[in-house]
């Protein structure tokens, strides 16, 4: 979830977006059926399945959640400028964790917003046919309903949908990674309309389980868990390096160059040993409070092939992002992307090939 942070960029968001939310949120008082979802994207409940993750705290929790229960293998990262994966693992044998792919014989699920106008559906559309993605289930886009767009992070979407096959259980020790990742814990008092609508149409009141727990904890006293918030964040910083927080697994540069990737033979890289050292003491702080187990033999983190992509926004001004310029972007066949703001996307191209 990006939330405009910066004084700009809430008058931007002001300019741009509705002004009665309270009506918008009238009119899409739906609830998602989570039998008809987990019909549509099978795939998502099935075991022993290959996955690749955005290298953040976000993707993390997935990775470990599905590890955990669905005994999932990570076989690789990708952050929209560098992929590695598994070489010994074909791409479309994976499902993509907190990234959407733009392909229709490739599994992902993800968060962002991704629809410019739900009035113009690009011809390629049907691409996404197999990402399973709430904003997509709710026709949400930027132009129309852009403050409406998810408010939580792709794993409380997984324990929504998944924690009634799984009994899912957590103590209040969970509470603090999950409100962490993707900055949450500042999303729930700086848009409260929009997180309680998302937490209905997730049916919060009709489970009994990790999610209403979450969310409904009627014995977390806020000052209780900002010294608990307050505890995770010196954990965090305590693996925090320059230029790389404790929370994520860097792979790439602001300029697209990989970064902690040492090639051990031709093309074959490894993830360098100081990074493997911190992301794994981060998962195991995770794994500590979720109670979800940490498999290092399921994570791959050498034997890995590296392919670049190409990686653009619309942050020049002699390029604005409107309804034209995005069907072109979409023209040219992207493979993911996240409209960030009502003024900027950023996309990148396959440029070598790699999804086929």
């Amino acid at each position: 979830m990006q939330n405009p942070e910066t004084s700009v960029d809430k008058l931007i968001y002001n300019i741009f977006m509705p002004s009665n939310i309270e009506q918008l949120i009238a009119q899409n008082q739906t609830k998602i059926n989570f039998e008809s979802v987990l019909d549509q994207y099978g795939w998502i409940k099935e075991s022993n399945q290959n996955c690749i993750l955005s290298p953040d705290s976000d993707g993390l929790l997935c990775g470990l959640f599905m590890s955990h229960f669905l005994n999932w293998d990570i076989k690789g990262f990708y952050d929209g400028k560098v992929l590695v994966h598994d070489q010994d693992t074909e791409i479309k044998d994976c499902i993509f964790l907190d990234i959407e792919i733009f392909r229709k014989d490739i599994r992902s699920c993800g968060q962002h917003m991704l629809l410019k106008n739900y009035n113009q559906i690009p011809s390629n559309w049907s691409n996404f046919e197999n990402c399973l993605q709430p904003n997509l289930l709710r026709n949400y886009d930027q132009l129309h309903t852009f403050r409406l767009k998810y408010p939580l992070a792709t794993i409380h979407l997984l324990m929504a949908l998944l924690e009634k096959r799984f009994d899912l259980q957590i103590t209040k020790k969970a509470i603090p990674p999950l409100y962490f990742t993707d900055g949450l814990f500042n999303v729930l008092f700086s848009y409260p309309e929009n997180v309680l609508n998302w937490l209905e149409f997730l049916r919060l009141e009709e489970n009994n389980g990790a999610f209403r727990f979450l969310f409904k904890n009627d014995d977390y006293a806020v000052y209780e868990l900002m010294k608990d918030m307050n505890n995770f964040f010196r954990q965090r910083d305590e693996i925090s390096v320059k230029r790389e927080r404790g929370d994520r697994l860097k792979i790439s540069e602001t300029s697209g160059d990989p970064c902690n990737l040492i090639e051990t033979s031709s093309n074959i890289y490894k993830i360098e040993d100081d990074a493997v050292e911190r992301i794994t003491r981060f998962l195991k702080i995770l794994s500590d409070g979720t109670d979800w187990t940490f498999k290092k033999s399921s994570w791959s983190f050498d034997n890995l092939t590296l392919n670049r992509m190409t990686k653009e926004d619309f942050n020049n001004p002699k390029r604005n992002f409107n309804g034209p310029n995005y069907m072109d972007v979409l023209e040219r066949n992207p493979i993911s992307w996240a409209i960030t703001s009502g003024l900027n996307m950023e996309y990148s191209f396959d440029t070598n090939n790699v999804f086929g």
